[in-house]
């Protein structure tokens, strides 16, 4: 299988090789029980392609050919300094490509691709923990969430 990588910084400018709809159902189908309802999905992209001032982040696809791979989204926090100006919001890999080196291509690709700190959140469960730890993401902070 011949995987390729492909950085979508917006998909106003030019025709981008998978829409918004082919990004989120992929993301939605693979990110199992660590997913997100597919209109969070869809404001995460909207976010990593700043149709909105203030926003911005890139996609980054692993595909064959015209299969998606892999993706993962970075949104730019615009808080250098104090916060990690990048957030990792989603990543997943194609089940059948699980474990034949995707999720590690993605991460390294990202990490190339942003200046500054890049802040995730992993639920304590998920396997791709080994994997964050691996490119030397650590637990600094306990996170605490108030559901209004």
């Amino acid at each position: 299988m011949n995987i390729e990588y492909t950085i979508i910084k917006n998909d106003k400018d030019s025709d981008p090789k998978f829409s918004r709809d082919e990004i989120a159902d992929f993301l939605f189908e693979h990110l199992d029980q660590y997913g997100d309802e597919r209109e969070a999905i869809l404001k995460c992209i909207s976010y990593a392609y700043a149709d909105n001032v203030g926003q911005g982040g890139f996609i980054l696809v692993a595909h064959n050919e015209d299969e998606i791979m892999g993706v993962v989204i970075i949104n730019n926090t615009n808080m250098g300094g104090y916060i990690p100006e990048h957030i990792l919001v989603y990543i997943a890999v194609h089940e059948k490509t699980r474990g034949q080196g995707v999720g590690k291509a993605l991460m390294e690709r990202i990490i190339n691709e942003t200046e500054g700190d890049i802040a995730l959140h992993v639920e304590p469960d998920n396997p791709a923990k080994f994997l964050y730890e691996k490119f030397g993401f650590t637990n600094k902070y306990l996170e605490m969430r108030l559901k209004k």
